[in-house]
């Protein structure tokens, strides 16, 4: 009867650990979908914002926004170069 709490314990804790490390993983795949929208908005800002004489200068910091915030991101690149 003994080994039958242990072994209900395990599976409870490994599904907790299952969990736990599984959270870190959702993050990094959002994180990295939102830098891939966010370069190909850069892009499609660049190539399309020529005509309308709206240009975004990919650097490290551009780049770095764009990625970590996605279209919020390059919205407020936008904004931030029309002000400045």
């Amino acid at each position: 009867m003994e080994y039958i709490g242990y072994f209900l314990l395990g599976i409870v804790l490994m599904i907790l650990l299952g969990k736990i490390l599984a959270w870190p993983l959702k993050v990094l795949g959002k994180l990295i979908i939102n830098c891939i929208l966010g370069v190909v908005l850069l892009i499609l800002v660049n190539f399309i914002g020529k005509y309308f004489g709206i240009t975004i200068g990919i650097n490290a910091i551009t780049a770095l926004i764009a990625g970590f915030f996605g279209a919020p991101g390059v919205i407020f690149l936008i904004i931030f170069q029309k002000i400045l």
